[in-house]
């Protein structure tokens, strides 16, 4: 009798349920999966080592593009670090405005997650769904940075600049005339905070049609219920954090429990899961898209009561403004050393973590008193998740890696760094 062995299976190298080229080497007993070896290394791009050849403050921008659904947030990381090294501190306008637009990552990833996951167990409506609201809130970064994705808009000391008083508008073309047109332009005639009140008043009612086509539905439940069950001592072992470690009813969240920005003042639950499968997971996502709604909300009722600076007046670390430059040539001296040379940050170490959408990102920074970091670290919450994928997905059909993969909700930009 001839014996019947295991095969090897390559799943990827592309994006299979995942953003990024990812490769995993599956070994298969017929349909089930016998053991799992994530390969990475195949998005290499230094991030690191590309941020200790060069000045503190142009390094922020290669923080939206390690985890590139969630910019803001990996910004917040690195300049908080940076900060507790300076011994500054932003103003209070600015953390607040730093609290609002991490909330409005945070709904940024998570509507990216819940369309691409749909999308990857074979629900696609959900997807042009999600990415309806997910171009407004891309609005909202477009009109505050410049940029729809790669903000670079928090910097050490504060925020680039205050929030502006008029939203981009529509303008007529074959998609979008007449009535319509005055339709999707109605919540832009105001102020940005305006728009974004308007955004919080009918969020909630977007995230209960996406309930709508998922929560109850059968077959959404039939590949996600009892699927990747991860055990609260598992995920603590396995150093999880964000949706997955509250997926396993674990409440552990940094704003709460180490508060940062204006994270202390807001009115927020933290939703956890039950079983720590990929439908609690799912569960603990969506839940969290409507707290951080609350968030938002709230940090929209103080700005509009509380104009302020949103920058340190500090010419060293911030850039002194047109008017000062023309009246003031020791002004001019330092907008000219703070763009070519940047700042001496003083000798020490910090490690610096935020509740980024997908766990907790941190960054540790090594300063030798130069001007450039002696050594960056990322601690991405996704490297973590994705190395216990075999101690996971063991046993599973081959069909159910998708779902677990998607439910950990990875970027390999943030894994291979």
């Amino acid at each position: 009798m001839q014996e019947i062995r295991n095969y090897t299976m390559n799943f990827g190298p592309q994006h299979p349920a995942a953003h990024g080229v990812l490769r995993l080497v599956l070994e298969m007993d017929g349909e089930t999966v016998v053991r799992v070896d994530p390969h990475i290394g195949l998005l290499h791009r230094g991030t690191e080592k590309l941020a200790e050849s060069k000045p503190f403050n142009q390094s922020i921008g290669y923080m939206d593009r390690l985890d590139y659904v969630s910019m803001m947030c990996n910004e917040h990381g690195y300049v908080r670090a940076i900060e507790t090294l300076l011994g500054i501190e932003a103003p209070v306008r600015a953390q607040y405005i730093r609290t609002m637009f991490d909330e409005i990552t945070r709904i940024l990833n998570h509507l990216m997650w819940i369309g691409s996951n749909a999308l990857d167990l074979g629900a696609m409506a959900v997807f042009l769904y999600a990415f309806r609201e997910r171009e407004e809130l891309m609005d909202v970064y477009e009109a505050v940075s410049g940029a729809r994705m790669h903000a670079t808009y928090y910097r050490p000391g504060g925020v680039y600049r205050d929030l502006p008083d008029r939203m981009p508008q529509y303008k007529e073309s074959p998609w979008h005339k007449g009535s319509d047109l005055k339709r999707i332009n109605a919540a832009r005639e105001g102020s940005m905070l305006d728009f974004i009140d308007e955004f919080t008043r009918v969020f909630p009612s977007r995230v209960d049609e996406y309930e709508e086509l998922l929560t109850n539905n059968r077959i959404w439940k039939q590949r996600t219920v009892g699927i990747g069950v991860v055990s609260p001592e598992m995920a603590r072992a396995w150093g999880m954090t964000g949706p997955m470690l509250r997926g396993s009813g674990v409440e552990w969240d940094l704003r709460k429990k180490q508060p940062y920005a204006a994270y202390a003042e807001m009115d927020f639950d933290i939703p956890v899961g039950v079983n720590g499968d990929c439908y609690d997971r799912y569960l603990v996502r969506v839940e969290e898209m409507r707290q951080s709604n609350r968030i938002i909300k709230q940090c929209v009722d103080w700005l509009r009561a509380n104009p302020g600076p949103v920058m340190v007046k500090n010419f060293k670390v911030a850039p002194p403004s047109r008017a000062e430059m023309k009246e003031s040539m020791e002004a001019l001296i330092h907008h000219f050393k703070l763009f070519t040379e940047g700042y001496g940050v003083p000798a020490g170490e910090a490690y610096c973590a935020v509740e980024a959408p997908k766990g907790e990102f941190g960054v540790y920074l090594v300063s030798d008193g130069a001007n450039k970091p002696f050594r960056v670290h990322v601690r991405a919450p996704d490297f973590a998740h994705l190395s216990s994928m075999d101690a996971v997905a063991k046993g599973h059909m081959l069909a159910d890696v998708v779902a677990i993969i998607g439910t950990y909700d990875i970027v390999l930009g943030d894994i291979d760094r």
